[in-house]
């Protein structure tokens, strides 16, 4: 085809249907489709070529006996997607059938001739990865899983979608079920972390060879996901490093919830797109021949690939076709009457035909043969090749890496430097990276002051995919929700930096790393009002508050050069992600003695004890550490002994048993937390653990904070040595 009128009657495709003429209702007239766009003239063929007419109100009359004579068997299986969408959302009484029935035939073209997969090894390394990343539609994946036959994706799951303790979540859950590549749902995620696919794809490839990995990376958006602002940032990365092997399946149906997408965007995303530096091609997205052929396309191309899928949501519904009805929200059993006739579909609820069911299990023989070539390759490897790649594709860490870390720990202990912890960083990789080939580093256009490039690193890029840093650029968000990519890959091992303040734009994808669970680390300096005189914008008060609420994560606070070292220990070697806040300012090295024992491990532990009979308990992190080591030296002046406690990670301390916080926070003595931060979360190791309220004090910030130097700061807030000593008189 030359140009399709994307929703009229393209070549072989019957885009809409007749209800009349299927359903025998002649007293109807036909449908009439008020598709936003729908009636954009599309340049079928071309490539990187913007729509050239906007669309105004369609009428369409179209028979499906087209589709299911153009392509019969590929018709079936997309209307199995279909029913078993309408069925599972009916059945539930929630969810988005609409998505899922219009992106059925891009869907059943994908896995029927394109994607490499293999449900009998679902976690086979060299698999293409499917994303999902407009997650709303999950019984689209849930459907594809089921009939392809991943062992776990039943159709009793398939009938229990939504419900307590059922894999088939709302949107799609990572490790509810194997093939769910991702945790989708927050529109744009999913799309982000494919690009951070597509990139631990290119770094691994380099490492171990293109017969060893060699995998497309394929993502369904909507438009959802493309309104989001993370898009833009993920969208410019990608075309930046010319990732070739990635590619965006747009579902370009023009509805949302509220209703035509008109109402809130006139984005020309094909033309978004083409400025970023991607391959573009529109198509009609119920044409299986023009699917099949760009997606073949798609797979020579040198840059990254978007196909724009003009397609009808909720495809086959009678009246809630092409409507926001079709969007979130059940059909009802007159709408799915009518659109089983419209499809021919005689079969009841969750009823798929074993023939249909035999062409879908029969996608995965391309798949097969191609692993049984790939175990071919592999054991091409040396053995200590091999070895490596097993690890690596593991998780597992390196076995050099604790005498790394010991090594780096014994000589700070002597040489005791005063350093920022940003700095103690940049040493602690400076040990780790040449140790563990698989770190892939990176900054958000802050590498200087992140201290996250380490000497003899190389820059990942276009030219040197063996390179292990990236240039982010400005786009925390991106960078976040790609390092989520990376670490569900597998194969490498992602850690990015940015001030800890900016945790608010990399927000959603740091949540989505605690609920997967993922081994990505977050290297947050400039910590708080230490930083000095850029001020309150960027001195961070509630953001560790932020952080230690959320579940499955771990804030680390180092203190000095020693707990930052095995800080990082903990997080290379933890299946959680881990959020380093570091320091702007120089700190002192209060760990002074050696021990094997990574103390920071324990999430808080003793690091100095009362001279005298215990009075006070000073509890400190970070860089106020040291000023609860002097708090302590005018304490004991006086006759009154003070431990110090130094907090590293209060989510380590909180998972010991009470036994062993029963001995760091006894009974008895007065509490006085210090924190450069607000005071919320503090009062858990204030009051409770054996404390009250009478003899709990907080010394921290209690506002935002202002432009000056950190010195000066550190007065004027009040957070001294000598505001913590009388606040502990205070309460004595």
């Amino acid at each position: 085809m030359n140009s399709v009128q994307i929703g009229g009657l393209a070549a072989g495709v019957a885009g809409f249907l007749s209800y009349p003429a299927i359903l025998g209702l002649t007293h109807r007239p036909p449908i009439s489709i008020f598709a936003g766009i729908s009636g954009r003239q599309y340049p079928g063929g071309a490539s990187r070529r913007a729509p050239a007419v906007l669309g105004n109100r369609v009428n369409i009359q179209v028979n499906s006996q087209t589709m299911k004579t153009t392509d019969p068997r590929r018709f079936a299986m997309a209307n199995a997607l279909r029913v078993l969408a309408m069925d599972a959302v009916e059945a539930a009484q929630s969810g988005h059938p609409g998505m899922p029935m219009g992106m059925a035939d891009v869907a059943t073209v994908l896995f029927d001739s394109h994607l490499k997969f293999d449900p009998a090894a679902p976690d086979w390394p060299d698999r293409d990865r499917f994303v999902l990343s407009a997650g709303h539609g999950s019984m689209l994946l849930y459907g594809l899983l089921h009939l392809t036959g991943y062992g776990d994706m039943t159709l009793d799951q398939i009938k229990n979608f939504r419900q307590l303790g059922s894999r088939t979540a709302g949107h799609p859950e990572y490790g509810h079920a194997r093939g769910i590549e991702t945790t989708t749902g927050p529109l744009g995620q999913g799309l982000a972390n494919a690009v951070g696919m597509a990139i631990a794809e290119q770094s691994m490839a380099a490492r171990f060879g293109p017969k060893v990995v060699d995998h497309h990376t394929w993502v369904i958006t909507g438009d959802g996901c493309l309104m989001e602002g993370i898009s833009q940032e993920a969208i410019t990365l990608a075309g930046r490093q010319q990732l070739a092997k990635l590619v965006v399946l747009w579902d370009d149906n023009g509805i949302s919830i509220d209703g035509e997408l008109s109402l809130s965007d006139a984005t020309d995303q094909v033309a978004r797109f083409a400025a970023c530096g991607w391959e573009v091609r529109a198509i009609d997205g119920h044409d299986v021949a023009e699917i099949d052929a760009a997606l073949g396309w798609a797979k020579s191309n040198k840059r990254p690939t978007l196909i724009a899928c003009k397609t009808h949501i909720g495809f086959g519904a009678p009246t809630k076709q092409d409507t926001a009805k079709a969007h979130g929200a059940p059909l009802g059993a007159d709408e799915i009457a009518g659109a089983r006739a419209a499809y021919g579909w005689e079969h009841g609820p969750f009823e798929i035909p074993e023939a249909i069911r035999a062409d879908w299990r029969g996608t995965a023989a391309r798949g097969a043969a191609a692993r049984a070539e790939w175990q071919v390759w592999l054991g091409n490897l040396s053995n200590a090749r091999q070895a490596e790649f097993a690890r690596v594709v593991a998780g597992e860490p390196p076995k050099k890496l604790a005498g790394a870390i010991r090594a780096l720990k014994r000589q700070v202990s002597a040489e005791q430097p005063t350093v920022a912890t940003r700095k103690a960083s940049e040493m602690a990789l400076s040990a780790i990276n040449p140790v563990m080939p698989e770190t892939i580093g990176g900054s958000a256009d802050l590498t200087g002051s992140n201290n996250t490039r380490t000497a003899g690193l190389e820059t990942f890029d276009v030219g040197s995919r063996g390179g292990r840093y990236v240039y982010y650029g400005i786009r925390e968000h991106a960078m976040a929700a790609a390092m989520n990519g990376m670490a569900l890959h597998g194969g490498v091992a992602p850690y990015g930096g940015t001030f800890l303040c900016f945790t608010d734009y990399a927000r959603g994808a740091m949540r989505l790393s605690a609920i997967m669970g993922q081994r990505v680390v977050y290297v947050m300096t400039h910590d708080g009002i230490g930083l000095g005189q850029d001020g309150p914008t960027h001195q961070p008060v509630e953001h560790l508050a932020m952080l230690r609420a959320t579940p499955n994560i771990n804030v680390f606070r180092p203190a000095d050069a020693v707990e930052t070292a095995e800080a990082w220990e903990i997080a290379l070697t933890s299946r959680a992600p881990s959020v380093l806040a570091l320091t702007r300012q120089g700190l002192p090295t209060v760990r002074t003695k050696h021990t094997n024992r990574n103390l920071t491990a324990r999430g808080a532990y003793v690091l100095a004890e009362a001279d005298h009979k215990r009075r006070a308990i000073l509890l400190a992190t970070g860089s106020e550490v040291a000023i609860a080591m002097e708090a302590k030296a005018l304490l004991e002046r006086r006759g009154l002994g003070a431990r110090v406690v130094s907090m590293p990670c209060w989510e380590l301390f909180a998972a010991q048993d009470e036994a062993y916080r029963r001995k760091v926070l006894p009974v008895g003595a007065v509490r006085v937390g210090i924190e450069a931060a607000v005071r919320q979360g503090w009062d858990r190791w204030l009051m409770g653990e054996r404390g009250t309220e009478k003899k709990a004090g907080f010394v921290g910030m209690e506002s935002f904070g202002a432009s000056a130097p950190a010195e000066a700061l550190y007065q004027h807030f009040g957070i001294t040595a000598e505001a913590v000593a009388e606040k502990a008189l205070a309460l004595m």
